[in-house]
């Protein structure tokens, strides 16, 4: 690994090559190499400068997708690949200002995960701060302002408390030689993203001052445990016991929060081989081959079910690497890492694909509840599964793991196919009156089967194979029978090639706009219903005279928005009545009622018209404090 440190650039950079590289120094030392070569190509062919933030995010991510599958057949190429990344955030005061930004965003969305699910922290910790640094110097400059001026009253504190655990372990029956005792105020791109997430000023984060003992072996960090909550105040809510329940990425330590005084500190309490563990990760056990917990590395595998759709990965990203952790039982004993938030049915999927999707009701701590219960560290969850598999497309974004989000939405593309391939069918025999079987014939014989589902998305689609079928009936004379016409009622658009009256909605379900809809024809009249009505799916199952239908593209672009509204009267009326002048169409709305502050959170979901979206939202920031404004369309998905 040193000598591919040493070699990195070697044939980038020089007239070298891989080829010389393995001459001289071996295949294993060419094979490092040549990863780390890729990766740079494939940084350089993808990662782009954008004014976009997003843009970049999203080049950074398909970079991070690359690079971790370049990389799945040795992790050695991400370790020696993060040293690098470190060396390059200390030079990079020497480049100019737009480039030091981008590579810091980089550094942050796509290595400082990495460091973290490898179990660096030492390089995690330096990857985040200098990429801080550089992203919001203001607020850098502010925590470093706050600790510079507090940091002697801080270690004034720190001693005096780490003094009177000294005098307790010794009290106990620990000698000197037993422990050792380090201390450190919180690094700061991790104060600012405490803030960020509490909503909290920096006076009010908990564990702004930390101690950590490390001692020669398990036992001894319970009898140390025992010996603190016996002599101070524990806030039982943030104790975590992660040497019981390690995380994914190999960490074991135990996690306390002690009252001292007027103070609060956290005490990590961990033996050396963990200590190596924390701060070395999956790199500590080629070195010291201490027979701890390794770093588990399915995270890498599961990158490859993401390398085709970039959103996906980009998911998974920003839901498993960024997120905190929680550990949870099932019946027999086994212990899941999931991110905080996670509901019983992300334990479904994550037990196994199939309990996901063939879930029925969940029991936690032998309590019936429901699937989308937010699961709290160390429950015991147990799930009952049905005999027919469940689609929950709704649910997509009610669940917390790329998993279950990847294995909903893959069900849920799969239903719709379906779903789509007998409306394309039934559209087709209501058109030239004739059978299924017929239809399915000529769509053989045609080769149409391929395209078949993507009849209810494109006119041109529907016209070009009726145009195609319409000479598989022998009299010319008929022809003008199956040109399909387009019949607009408000704000659905109907293609038929009989005479639809007027449209209509079934009592079993309200498709909002937006939402696929399917249209059966029943004596004259389009009855539009939910593309996921159990009823519809009934319907088309039957067989019955279908329609192709969709909604009028008008413009409109639907937002979900996030703004704070003073808490007094009329606050909300003078919100709405905004809206309505600027012409937006609220869906819903919500206030968030638990708040007894000065202010409100109002979450609204609305469509605002294409040609005034940007003036309206100057306006709407200028008359109220908007805390997000984001658009509900999935790009990726636009049909």
């Amino acid at each position: 690994m040193v000598i591919a440190a040493i070699l990195h650039d070697v044939v980038e950079d020089t007239p070298r090559t891989l080829e010389n590289v393995h001459e001289l120094f071996g295949q294993d030392v060419a094979d490092l190499v040549n990863g780390l070569t890729k990766i740079d190509k494939i940084r350089e062919e993808n990662l782009i400068p954008s004014t976009k933030t997003d843009e970049k995010l999203i080049k950074s991510a398909l970079t991070f997708q690359k690079m971790l599958i370049a990389s799945i057949n040795d992790i050695r190429i991400l370790v020696i690949k993060l040293c690098d990344r470190v060396h390059n955030m200390y030079t990079l005061y020497a480049l100019p200002v737009e480039k030091q930004k981008r590579i810091a965003e980089e550094t942050l969305v796509v290595y400082a995960p990495i460091a973290h699910r490898l179990g660096i922290s030492k390089i995690k910790n330096i990857l985040e701060d200098r990429s801080f640094f550089y992203i919001f110097p203001h607020d850098y400059a502010k925590i470093e302002r706050y600790l510079t001026d507090n940091r002697q009253s801080q270690r004034l504190k720190l001693n005096d408390f780490i003094s009177r655990l000294v005098d307790l372990l010794h009290q106990n029956g620990f000698q000197e030689e037993d422990y050792v005792i380090q201390s450190r105020v919180k690094h700061h791109y991790s104060i600012y993203a405490k803030m960020q997430k509490k909503g909290v000023s920096i006076d009010e984060i908990l564990d702004l001052l930390a101690v950590r003992i490390i001692t020669d072996n398990v036992m001894e960090c319970y009898k140390i445990l025992g010996v603190l909550h016996t002599h101070f105040r524990p806030l039982v809510a943030r104790f975590k016991d992660y040497i019981a329940l390690p995380k994914d990425n190999g960490y074991q330590t135990i996690h306390t929060t002690l009252f001292d005084r007027d103070f609060i500190f956290e005490v990590q309490i961990r033996t050396q081989a963990m200590q190596q563990t924390a701060e070395l990760g999956v790199a500590a056990h080629w070195k010291y081959k201490s027979g701890g917990l390794e770093p588990k590395l399915e995270w890498l595998q599961a990158i490859q079910h993401h390398s085709d759709n970039i959103e996906d990965f980009y998911e998974l990203a920003k839901n498993d690497l960024f997120s905190e952790e929680i550990a949870v039982y099932s019946p027999q004993g086994d212990v899941y890492t999931l991110p905080s938030g996670a509901t019983a049915l992300d334990f479904a999927y994550a037990v196994h694909t199939h309990i996901g999707s063939h879930a029925k009701i969940a029991y936690i701590n032998k309590e019936r509840r429901p699937l989308l219960t937010e699961l709290k560290n160390g429950d015991m969850v147990r799930i009952e599964v049905g005999e027919q598999e469940i689609i929950r497309c709704t649910w997509q974004n009610a669940v917390k793991t790329s998993r279950a989000r990847h294995h909903i939405k893959t069900e849920c593309a799969h239903k719709i196919k379906e779903i789509d391939k007998k409306t394309s069918v039934n559209i087709l025999t209501h058109i030239f009156k004739t059978s299924k079987r017929e239809v399915l014939s000529w769509i053989e014989e045609e080769n149409l089967g391929e395209s078949l589902y993507k009849i209810p998305y494109k006119n041109n689609l529907l016209h070009e194979v009726v145009t195609r079928l319409k000479g598989r009936k022998r009299r010319a004379l008929t022809f003008n029978r199956y040109t399909v016409k387009k019949y607009h009622f408000l704000n659905i658009d109907i293609y038929a090639n009989t005479h639809v009256s007027e449209t209509g909605f079934d009592y079993c379900c309200h498709p909002k706009q937006g939402d696929e809809i399917v249209a059966f024809y029943k004596k004259g009249k389009a009855i539009i219903h939910h593309k996921m009505c159990e009823n519809a799916h009934k319907e088309i199952d039957a067989n019955l005279p279908m329609l192709k239908a969709e909604w009028e593209h008008r413009g409109i672009n639907t937002f979900k928005l996030v703004v704070t509204l003073e808490n007094k009267q009329g606050a909300l009326a003078n919100f709405v009545t905004f809206l309505a002048k600027e012409n937006v169409n609220i869906i819903s709305i919500q206030i968030d009622s638990s708040n007894v502050d000065l202010t409100r959170y109002c979450e609204v979901e609305a469509e605002f018209p294409q040609k005034s979206i940007n003036k309206t939202r100057i306006k709407l920031e200028k008359l109220f404090k908007v805390i997000d404004f984001v658009s509900t369309v999935d790009a990726y998905n636009v049909k």
